[in-house]
């Protein structure tokens, strides 16, 4: 009999307890997980175990022996996914329905593994019921659960384009009232972003305030990558922003000009001389932008020492994209050269540059659309799992703080 706890649907972030009752005393078997996203791609992760004496396998106390990892990782089987095709990013677009995770138990330890003893299905990554969709901006609101208002924040994704709403349903989870904002390659948005125009982002901060189920009175801003500069950026320019969090952003106007009203921070560019070729054949982009002239007086530093609120930096001491850890610490000495208070600085090793949510399997490389060719991208596995959960928790401690919301992040018990 396969447990999981909880049974039926549950959130992404929220762990699951996996056992296998009715065993043999240290009976070998392999557990195998498996997931299709929503274009068919295959993703998949094994592990070899062997029970208890008492016909009892808890992945909370038994390690695997082999396979996707070894040691003890009650969630291994989700975060150790890896795709059948190369280079293929997981991502969650359409939260109105569930990732389901296919748990396999076979006799004995692959790839001699015999028998199915048993499957369960667990239905990941639900959403609250409710959302708001807005016509003249681009997002997605997520209510959050029970009576309101909460406190809001804004969560802006990277270079991909789109609308991507899970790290906000997410978010509603625990609290908080967050808009997902495309802001391009969407509906009726340009199909390619050349510059930034910080406009668009304060009609939304506004719409957010203004809202009925928005606390206020500040909000909070979340941001990966280029959504992280852009949340920097809004902290800087505009009013009643009372937390700000960048997960590996970088703190520069690097391709694309930023503007606001009649100020401008310029590009400060790249040099694709400086693209490297891994052992791998992979690119690597990290040292492609142009040298720091200035320290963190370079004028296309964005003016951060502005923002009213706490700026929260989560880097991964392993981000290919470009070197988040250096940005942070420049950051950081400009913040205190204008007089501020040092920020709060988190640095994971063995971190690459896409840090999600608690589970999601490690994008070590895919194409990026700025060379239609695979990147690096960085991390390994266990320890990019290990960052992530950690980063997440940080994050919501932070917004709560913060914000004003209260604080439940419970797990479940088997």
């Amino acid at each position: 009999t396969v447990i999981l706890q909880p049974a039926g649907r549950c959130r992404w972030d929220e762990p699951v307890r996996i056992a296998v009752r009715g065993l043999a005393p240290g009976q070998p078997v392999t557990l195998r997980a498996s997931l299709r996203d929503e274009k068919g791609a295959l993703f998949r992760a094994h592990a070899r175990y062997q029970a208890d004496a008492g016909g009892l396998l808890d992945l909370a106390r038994a390690p695997a022996l082999g396979g996707s990892f070894v040691g003890v990782e009650p969630m291994g089987l989700v975060w150790a996914l890896e795709p059948d095709k190369r280079f293929w990013r997981f991502v969650k677009r359409d939260v109105q329905t569930p990732f389901a995770v296919e748990l396999e138990v076979l006799d004995g330890h692959e790839p001699d593994a015999g028998r199915l003893l048993g499957r369960a299905l667990q239905a990941e990554f639900r959403r609250n019921a409710n959302c708001l969709n807005c016509i003249m901006l681009s997002f997605i609101l997520f209510p959050s659960l029970g009576p309101g208002p909460f406190p809001g924040i804004i969560d802006i994704c990277g270079i991909g384009g789109g609308l991507l709403e899970y790290r906000a349903s997410l978010l509603a989870g625990h609290g908080f009232a967050t808009l997902a904002l495309a802001y391009y390659d969407f509906e009726d948005l340009p199909k390619e972003i050349n510059s930034i125009h910080l406009d668009y982002f304060e009609e939304a901060l506004c719409y957010m305030l203004q809202h009925s189920e928005v606390k206020g009175p500040g909000i909070g801003l979340l941001g990966i990558s280029l959504g992280a500069d852009i949340c920097l950026s809004m902290a800087s320019f505009l009013k009643n922003i009372s937390a700000t969090v960048s997960i590996n952003g970088s703190g520069f106007s690097a391709k694309r000009g930023i503007y606001y009203k009649q100020t401008c921070i310029p590009s400060l560019g790249h040099d694709f001389r400086r693209l490297k070729v891994a052992f791998s054949g992979l690119l690597d982009v990290v040292d492609i932008r142009n040298d720091i002239v200035g320290g963190h007086e370079n004028p296309s530093m964005i003016p951060i020492e502005k923002a009213q609120g706490p700026i929260l930096f989560i880097v991964g001491q392993d981000d290919h994209n470009w070197r988040s850890e250096l940005y942070a610490q420049i950051a950081s000495e400009r913040l205190q050269a204008h007089g501020k208070e040092k920020p709060e600085i988190i640095s994971y090793p063995g971190t690459g540059h896409y840090i999600e949510p608690p589970y999601f399997p490690l994008c070590p490389a895919s194409v990026t659309k700025l060379l239609n060719k695979p990147i690096i991208w960085g991390g390994e596995p266990r320890a990019h799992s290990r960052a992530q959960e950690d980063a997440w928790k940080q994050i919501l401690t932070f917004f709560c703080k913060h914000l004003g919301a209260i604080q439940n992040i419970a797990s479940p018990k088997l």
